[in-house]
């Protein structure tokens, strides 16, 4: 089933039905249609045949049945073993109310799955493994820079460089394989290859070896991640999501805020450490992922995409090298504008591209569905801020500050810990406010944060100047995060049920291109400073207050739920 981003309107009525009337929904606001047994009128003779569809057996089998004495036209009365429109009048999949997909997910209302938590337990795991592999490595650079000496920084960036560029290029065409071959079924060939590219690179000889070996693990990961959100979805009920998504984003949040300080203590004792510790929870993950994740049923079988998914993945990975690339290369250097020129086109032919063809990659009708558009914007423009707001605030408290790098990590705990406290509870304020007013709630935290440091961090160090002065700031940051992705991300489930894996991919490159945008713009600002001052990480700031505000107006496009 899919899962009605707020704001999602329904289609309506079938041809032939009474007009649908608006209902409360599970939090008390109008915002579905009533989906229950409606009447039809007809002047035409009873069908031979109906074809049973879900639930529904078809009462028309016997072949007695289906003759028709002479006699005057009546028309039938209701059936009493339906509860949905017949089969020619039901809207198609792209056009179904948000609310509707049978076999995918509980209706508001249903029975919820018993095994949800440890469904969301599993897909946690997955999401905390592949955001945590993306910032622990960082802090490793320079015992993995000893180890591998004396090799070229150049060549030492693709250690990270590697596994971000493929990850966001593969997420789309991941998506997309998975709601063809089965969720489950990639999920778990995904975490198996994580694990098994995890432990390549704990043993890694060379550094050309490690460099392969984070490839591949991000490709591991590009699957993993919107596959785990689409499995846990559908295993609550509509009431219960936000929260679920919430839980969801926190687990993320935690890792990313978290992944300094984890890195730090392993880097400390061996960096192998890194990769090597994900071996276990892979198989912990791996055992129970077999026993309770749901089955879920092939897509339909659609002709493959070569030209789209090849202008996919040069978009957006010549976007996202040029990203991560620009500070070693150069701003203004030929390769970096030939790289961010190649992407810009391959993007401009990929648009042209799922306009003419038959079964494009990514289908116009994402874009159309009620909401998706305003959360795929708002969460780039968002995750452009998180980048910029996550890299100034270590930077500070490194190299303005002097803390450590224990410390700094320390310094940032509250951030994540105000997100684990308020995802706790955002499905009830989204059930209090709408989803609407919980993402505008939200960016304007985040729009807050930035301009408390902005006018209050000053340059001082240490002490009450972090208590007063800084500390404020990460709570409202927290408390952004907290509410706004969860309504953002829960977008995926306002599409039809056979592109839940790819909107999930899609939402996702906006969170690794908007992180890496807003990590390449905050190092523009600096000037290519080693050890920034303040003023530079003012800048970024600045930045982030203004991407925070445009990520409040595309909360505002979102309709009111």
């Amino acid at each position: 089933m899919t899962t009605p981003l707020p704001g999602s309107p329904g289609t309506g009525a079938p041809t032939g039905a009474t007009p649908a009337t608006r209902r409360p929904d599970d939090n008390g606001h109008p915002c579905a249609p009533a989906t229950g047994p409606q009447p039809r009128t007809s002047t035409t003779v009873a069908r031979p045949s109906v074809r049973a569809t879900g639930r529904q057996a078809d009462a028309s089998a016997d072949p007695a049945a289906a003759r028709v004495e002479p006699g005057p036209r009546v028309a039938p009365a209701p059936r009493a073993t339906s509860d949905r429109p017949a089969a020619s009048d039901r809207p198609v999949a792209s056009d179904r109310p948000a609310a509707s997909g049978p076999g995918d997910a509980p209706e508001p209302g249903d029975a919820p799955d018993p095994r949800r938590w440890l469904i969301l337990t599993i897909a946690s795991a997955a999401q905390f493994l592949a955001v945590l592999d993306l910032i622990a490595v960082t802090i490793a650079f320079p015992a993995i820079g000893q180890d591998f000496a004396p090799a070229p920084a150049s060549a030492l960036s693709w250690v990270l460089n590697g596994y971000t560029v493929v990850l966001a290029a593969l997420l789309v065409p991941a998506g997309r394989l998975a709601d063809e071959a089965g969720r489950r079924r990639c999920f778990l060939i995904g975490m198996v290859l994580f694990g098994l590219a995890s432990a390549a690179c704990g043993a890694a000889p060379t550094l050309t070896l490690l460099v392969v070996a984070r490839v591949v693990q991000g490709a591991a990961a590009a699957v993993l991640i919107p596959t785990s959100l689409s499995l846990a979805l559908p295993a609550f009920p509509a009431r219960e999501r936000a929260t679920a998504v919430g839980a969801w984003t926190a687990v993320s949040a935690v890792a990313a805020s978290s992944g300094p300080v984890i890195g730090g203590l392993l880097a400390a004792s061996d960096w192998r450490l890194i990769f090597l510790i994900n071996v276990p929870v892979v198989l912990l993950a791996v055992g129970a992922g077999v026993r309770l994740l749901p089955r879920s049923a092939r897509g339909p079988r659609q002709a493959l995409d070569l030209p789209g998914t090849a202008l996919v993945l040069v978009c957006i990975g010549a976007l996202v090298t040029a990203c991560v690339q620009a500070p070693e290369w150069g701003y203004a250097a030929p390769v970096t504008l030939a790289v961010l020129a190649a992407g810009v086109l391959a993007g401009v032919l990929g648009v042209r591209h799922v306009r003419r063809a038959a079964q494009p990659i990514l289908h116009p009708v994402l874009f159309r569905t009620p909401g998706f558009t305003p959360a795929t914007l708002g969460l780039l423009g968002y995750f452009v801020a998180y980048g910029a707001m996550m890299l100034a605030a270590s930077l500070l408290f490194t190299d303005v500050w002097h803390y450590s790098v224990r410390t700094a990590g320390l310094a940032m705990a509250p951030w994540p810990l105000t997100v684990l406290v308020v995802s706790a509870v955002s499905g009830r304020i989204v059930g209090a406010v709408g989803g609407r007013g919980t993402a505008v709630i939200g960016a304007l935290g985040f729009v807050a944060a930035a301009l408390w440091w902005i006018v209050l961090a000053g340059d001082g160090s240490g002490g009450t100047h972090y208590a007063v002065r800084f500390l404020p700031g990460l709570i409202f940051a927290g408390i952004g995060t907290g509410l706004y992705q969860p309504v953002m991300f829960a977008a995926a489930g306002s599409l039809p049920s056979s592109q839940l894996s790819l909107g999930s991919g899609v939402l996702m490159v906006s969170r690794q291109a908007g992180t890496a945008l807003g990590v390449a713009v905050l190092v523009a600002t600096m000037g290519g400073q080693q050890h920034p001052e303040f003023g530079a990480l003012r800048g970024g700031w600045i930045i982030a207050a203004v991407m925070s505000a445009g990520a409040v107006a595309a909360a505002l496009r979102l309709r009111r739920c």
